[in-house]
């Protein structure tokens, strides 16, 4: 049975592990958190949820293993450029469904009548395949950089702005990880000071004339409200009513050790617990060394990522695999960032752990990628056989 899986769960071993401990406590907390939600959506049928993350996580543990067994790495520099042009679509059809249907709350989804997807999770999957693709390709010299920059940019700032309508936080998230990419593809630093320099110029501006805006200009005035919100408290809640209210209230009663599974109250009366809010849920749950463990996870998936970076004979495996671990690592430290107050309430779900659909499945194709890379390094590595010593005869001993 070990031999079978050791065969099918190919690339790095440490990384299946992380994975198989987040599935469980996915499990465990959705379970948790989504009782309000059974009761008011499935009938009171509280095992409805946790069946459904269970089918998702097994989805996903099998798009994993076929693309590690099936899938060659430089698949993705062939698919890229069409998946961009894909993703780009997507989210510009994302925008006109928006506009043409009454109703419809927000331009983050695509209805394809028999799938529903959001396509900024698409665009966090094939951006990175394609900036990683720009970069591998223009390392020799300086002015190969400069190019790479202006392409990235050029690139970025495109799908970036149109997400950006709609989510801007996930916008956020996918341009500030490019940045770091950049960085670690060593674009030179004053291109990227430069850079984001000029996004915080705009994110003011963007700020300070969101009350002169029309509503039709995005969500600009959302983004004014959480950051006020933030700031100086919302004015117009009742004290400790608001979802961040909650999710300090579920921190202070887990304490140290947690009230234990299945024992939290504040999810009750939280919308978002089981999503944005899901690590205020896990210390409510579990203490404070719970959400220890939980993020120690997520450093432990970021360490094996640098890993694998390191091991890569390859630029653009290299850079996929830092991209792709980059965007993870930084939406779960925005979610306990959120969750424990320490950041603007942002919509970012903790990946791999939060309750979902279609997004647990690209989450998925990523961690299949960065495993594709890990299997990868290791087909591909040169193991140096110590020379074998043969004893010679002694020159007095007879041959």
């Amino acid at each position: 049975m070990n031999f079978s899986l050791g065969k099918i769960l190919k690339g790095d071993r440490i990384l299946w592990v992380v994975l198989a401990f987040l599935s469980i406590v996915s499990l465990m907390i959705v379970y948790s958190a989504t009782g309000r939600l059974a009761y008011r959506e499935a009938g009171g049928n509280t095992f409805y949820y946790l069946s459904r993350q269970l089918i998702f996580l097994f989805l996903g543990f099998g798009l994993m293993a076929l693309l590690v067994n099936v899938i060659p790495v430089k698949f993705y520099t062939y698919i890229a450029p069409l998946l961009l042009f894909v993703t780009i679509g997507a989210l510009l059809a994302a925008i006109v469904q928006y506009r043409l249907t009454p109703g419809k709350p927000t331009p983050r989804s695509l209805d394809l009548g028999f799938l529903s997807f959001q396509p900024a999770e698409l665009a966090k999957i094939s951006l990175m395949m394609f900036v990683a693709k720009i970069l591998a390709k223009r390392q020799t010299s300086k002015e190969d950089l400069k190019k790479a920059f202006y392409w990235v940019m050029g690139v970025s700032s495109i799908v970036c702005g149109i997400i950006f309508y709609g989510d801007i936080s996930t916008s956020a998230l996918i341009f500030g990880s490019v940045m770091v990419l950049m960085l670690i593809a060593r674009i030179p630093a004053k291109f990227l000071l430069m850079t984001v320099g000029t996004g915080l110029l705009l994110l003011m501006l963007l700020y300070f004339t969101a009350d002169y805006l029309p509503d039709s200009v995005g969500r600009v005035h959302t983004f004014k409200e959480r950051i006020d919100d933030f700031v100086y408290g919302d004015d117009q809640a009742s004290l400790g009513t608001t979802q961040a209210d909650y999710a300090k209230l579920a921190i202070y009663e887990g304490g140290m050790f947690g009230k234990g599974p299945g024992k939290s109250e504040v999810s009750n009366y939280m919308e978002a617990a089981y999503n944005d809010f899901i690590y205020a849920i896990i210390i409510e749950e579990y203490g404070l060394l719970g959400g220890f463990i939980v993020a120690m996870l997520y450093l432990i998936l970021l360490y094996r990522g640098v890993v694998i970076v390191r091991r890569s004979n390859r630029t653009y495996p290299a850079f996929l695999t830092a991209g792709l671990v980059l965007l993870i690592v930084f939406q779960a430290t925005i979610n306990m960032a959120v969750s424990v107050g320490v950041a603007p309430v942002t919509g970012q779900p903790m990946p791999w752990v939060s309750m979902g659909g279609t997004s647990m499945l690209f989450t998925a194709i990523s961690f299949g990628a960065i495993l594709s890379v890990s299997y990868h390094n290791q087909r591909n590595k040169v193991v140096v056989e110590p020379p074998v010593m043969v004893d010679m005869p002694d020159e007095d001993e007879e041959l």
